[in-house]
This record gives structure tokens, sequence and C-alpha cells, in this order.
């Protein structure tokens, strides 16, 4: 690696961390001034709980969000810098190609990007878990229920449906349960219980109070009983999965609980899955807004360093409402999540590429 090549990743690197570091502590303030009061109403939060619990997961969590921003801003002010002080002309003139000069710009973004992949895939989903338990503890006014859960539907395949008007998570224990399977759009079995009881140690479920419906073609039979033992194929753990659990769980787990919802047939799993593509579309984002900036940024404009950080903010508030914009679209039922997710990162990209090739030629 050349003398050049140090400079600038040292440069690049030291710079995104400034940034980043500048952008947090101001969050933090932001974040205090709204919560204090919610903090001083609890006399068994201390400040040590309030820091670990908290405002540790909140630098994690938000110094995550943070990082494309921080990335974009740093690369513009720095490579500006670069340019109005013709460093830029000077390395040129000393036939350093442009695509040369992105060397230590690839380097930093990848090791910017291997960190990302680790934190939004391992880390931040931990930290979210700690930091959403905080809030439903101590700051939410309607309090979460974690271990009692109402008006549960859950899909075994394409033909098979579970209702639970309740679930206590708890004493394993589900009320007003109700199975039904399906033959296309006609009704042809169902499984009432006044409650339900999952029994880990055989791995079946304990119905009280059934009825049995055979809906034939001429006539239905009605079976019922007081108790009846049987197994389907979900478990207790199944009936507590939410939507707000997908960024609580580790990519691991979320991967393996989205392909045995497909393998039940579930017919829209699109909240998972924009979790699970944003995780490593968000890292990936690294390389195309540090070729974006390194772009914009690489020749002397009149106005200054201003300028280029006036276009370089706005361009990324486009971006930053690209990606919640397809955050929600992407949720829909009937769309591609992974088209949906990446699409601000093709719009941007292409942007790069043009740039990129029209400094190339220069």
């Amino acid at each position: 690696m050349r003398i050049l090549d140090k400079y600038i990743l040292k440069k690049y690197l030291s710079s995104f961390l400034l940034v980043l570091t500048l952008l947090i502590p101001i969050a933090i303030a932001i974040d205090v001034s709204e919560k204090v009061d919610k903090f001083l109403r609890h006399a068994d939060l201390s400040l040590g709980t309030i820091l670990k619990d908290y405002y540790l997961n909140f630098i994690i969590i938000y110094g995550n969000t943070f990082m494309p921003l921080a990335l974009f801003i740093a690369v513009i002010f720095f490579t500006s810098k670069l340019a109005e002080n013709t460093e830029i002309i000077a390395i040129h003139s000393a036939k350093i190609s442009f695509t040369r000069f992105l060397k230590p710009y690839f380097i930093g973004a990848t090791i910017i990007t291997v960190i990302a992949l680790i934190m939004n895939h391992f880390v931040v989903p931990n930290s979210n878990k700690t930091f959403e338990e905080f809030n439903r503890t101590y700051l939410t006014k309607k309090k979460l229920n974690d271990s009692y859960l109402q008006n549960i539907n859950l899909q075994l395949g394409p033909n098979d449906y579970v209702f639970l008007k309740s679930y206590s998570v708890d004493t394993k224990v589900g009320y007003n349960f109700s199975y039904e399977k399906f033959e296309g759009t006609k009704l042809k079995y169902k499984l009432f219980a006044d409650n339900v009881r999952w029994v880990e140690k055989d791995s079946t479920f304990k119905l009280t109070n059934y009825k049995k419906r055979f809906l034939l073609n001429d006539r239905d039979i009605i079976e019922s009983g007081s108790k009846l033992d049987t197994a389907f194929s979900f478990t207790a753990q199944d009936l507590i999965y939410v939507d707000y659990m997908a960024k609580e769980m580790n990519s691991i787990k979320l991967n393996e609980f989205i392909n045995t919802s497909k393998e039940r047939g579930v017919s829209n799993l699109n909240v998972y899955l924009v979790e699970l593509h944003k995780r490593t579309s968000l890292p990936v984002s690294s390389y195309i807004l540090t070729f974006l900036a390194v772009s914009l940024a690489s020749k002397k404009r009149r106005g200054g360093m201003g300028v280029n950080l006036a276009i370089g903010i706005s361009l990324m508030f486009v971006y930053v409402f690209l990606l919640k914009i397809a955050e929600v679209l992407g949720a829909g039922a009937d769309t591609n999540s992974l088209f949906v997710v990446w699409l601000p990162n093709i719009a941007f990209g292409s942007l790069a590429v043009y740039l990129y090739l029209r400094n190339a030629k220069n």
C-alpha cells in the first residue's frame, strides 16, 4: 500500500468516526430531554440500569442507523478538503487515474461494510431486544404483556389454520381454540376446544371440552368429548411470534423462522423478509455512498466545500426517505420484498456509476 493510500484511508476512517462521534451525543442529548421525566417516575430505576440497558443499546442501535449518513458526510467533507487544497489535482498530475485514486476508499468501505454486516445480523438484534424490553417496562404508557397474547392466527399450511382467542405464555394454556382445514375455499374439518394446553414432555396438546366437525358432501359429522390429547405441526413457541420480534431475532433465528413458516404455507412473511434483507442492503450501501460521495466531491467547485455538503446532505435525505418508503412497501403482501428493499441502493448505485464514469473520462 502506497503512502497516498494510507493517507486517504486514515482520513476516511478518522473522518467517519469523527462524524459518528458528533452525531451520537446529539441524538443522546435530544433523547434525554424527551425521556428524563419518564425515568424519574420510576423510583426503582437506577442510573446504572439506564446507562447499561438503555443508552448502551441506544448507542449501538442509533450508531448503526447513522452509519450511512456519517459515512457519506465524512467522505464528502474530507474529499472536498482534498480538492480545495488542490491535492487531487496533484494526484492526477502524478498520472494516478481516478479509478486508482478510489482504491483506499474501496478498502475503507470494505472495512465499514464488514463491521456493519456483523452489527446488523448479530449485534443489533440483541441490543434491540434489551432496548425494547426497557421501553416496554419503563417508558411505554400502554404496557405490552408479553406473557398474555390475544387473537392469535397461525397458518400451518396452504389449507390449515389455527385460531386462539388468548394464550398465556407462562402456563402454556390457550383459550377458545379452533383448528380449521380447507379444500380450496370449502371448509372440510373443524376442531373446537374451550382451552388447549401444551405438554412439553410429550410434545402434544391437551384439549378440554372439544368438538370435532367433519363437513361431508351430504351431511356433517360431529364428535365431542371432555379430554383429547393430540399433536399438531406447531409448538407452543410458534404461537408467541409477533411482528416486533423480527428485529429482536439474529439473522440465523430469523431465517429459520422464515423457512419454517414457508414450509407451513404462511402466505405473507414480507415483514420478516424486509428486516432480513435490510440487514444486508444497508451495510452494502457503504460502497455506493462512498463512491457517490467521492465522485461528487473530487472536483473543486465555486462556492467551496459548502456546496458539496449541501448537495450531499440533500441526497442523504432522499436516500433515507427512499429507505423508509421501501420498508413500508416491501412489507405489503403483493410485493417482491428483496427488490423493493434493494431499490434505493439500485437507484443510488446507478447515480454513482454515472458520476464515476464521468469522472473517469476526465
